[in-house]
């Protein structure tokens, strides 16, 4: 029965992962159009984890944590939220939101890479096509000159590039680093820290602080959606999922992700999909289905363990 439960949240955790980031982009490129980015982001995350630690506390939960586990808390808030989330929020000024969501889905590319690099672990012969798909993928994604040509873009493209290395970083070290053990607990400060990280990010940078009710309607909604869904309930999730299964596993969310954010962009937004983009978008997660491919056999004997 406990298997089955784990099985289940596993399943509910990745759909998270999957589908409401896949919609987060659209929600951020919204909100981006009137609000200062790092303003943006810091106001999400703050309020996130004023409302995870309300939760928490109604719930039982014991909110102390120990140095080392505040430590590791900060140095994840600024790798995945305050550098990664803040910077592509800032990016989205520049790049259409699908476009951002399929030049991310590379991040299991960049995580395998890192796990070669940093932990010596072999890439399989099935991963090394993989590899291959993911650089011919990319390359063919940025090298478009409609879309180079347009004022920031190429600047917005390398951002988002660095955001995607700091995300695949984290998630290895997430992997290994002391965590507190409670995951709604643990989400609450990463996103508290990372979000007092982009207020200070926003202060230095002078960016002009509105009052929400000054926002248009579709900006209060995007946040509210940010928060409540964005926020709290999939970044708990990945907490939870990078804590119960491997990092490159967790980054397979990319599989899903560019696709709705695609959609959503043009159908939502009139966001141009260029052949081109749509023949990357083929190659690229080839390429990602490939580097994870061998180890769904791995996993799925796991669960039935």
């Amino acid at each position: 029965m406990n298997n089955n439960k784990n099985i289940g949240l596993i399943i509910a955790a990745f759909f998270s992962i999957y589908v409401i980031w896949g919609s987060t982009y659209l929600l951020n490129k919204i909100a981006v159009t009137e609000l200062p980015p790092f303003m943006l982001a810091s106001i999400r995350f703050i309020i996130a984890a004023v409302l995870i630690f309300s939760i928490a506390k109604l719930l039982g939960y014991n909110l102390a944590i120990t140095k080392a586990q505040f430590k590791n808390c900060s140095i994840i808030g600024f790798l995945f939220l305050t550098a990664g989330n803040g910077g592509v929020v800032w990016a989205l000024k520049y790049v259409d939101s699908g476009f951002a969501a399929l030049e991310i889905s590379a991040q299991p590319l960049v995580v395998l890479l890192m796990m070669r690099f940093f932990e010596g672990k072999k890439i399989q012969p099935m991963s090394m096509v993989g590899v291959f798909l993911g650089i011919v993928g990319i390359y063919l994604l940025v090298s478009q000159k409609e879309l180079i040509n347009q004022e920031g873009s190429a600047l917005g493209m390398f951002v988002i590039f660095l955001c995607m290395l700091c995300w695949a970083y984290g998630s290895l070290f997430v992997a290994k680093a002391d965590f507190p053990s409670n995951f709604f607990v643990n989400t609450g400060y990463q996103m508290l820290i990372g979000g007092v990280l982009l207020f200070f990010v926003s202060l230095a940078l002078g960016e002009q602080w509105t009052y929400p009710s000054t926002w248009s309607s579709s900006v209060q909604i995007s946040m509210v959606l940010l928060i409540l869904f964005g926020s709290i309930i999939a970044f708990t999730a990945f907490n939870y999922l990078l804590r119960s299964v491997s990092p490159e596993k967790v980054a397979t969310s990319t599989y899903v992700n560019p696709i709705i954010a695609m959609f959503l962009g043009w159908y939502l937004l009139n966001e141009q999909v260029t052949t081109q983009s749509a023949v990357a978008a083929i190659i690229l997660l080839t390429g990602v289905y490939f580097i994870n491919t061998k180890k769904k056999l791995t996993m799925y004997a796991r669960f039935k363990k």
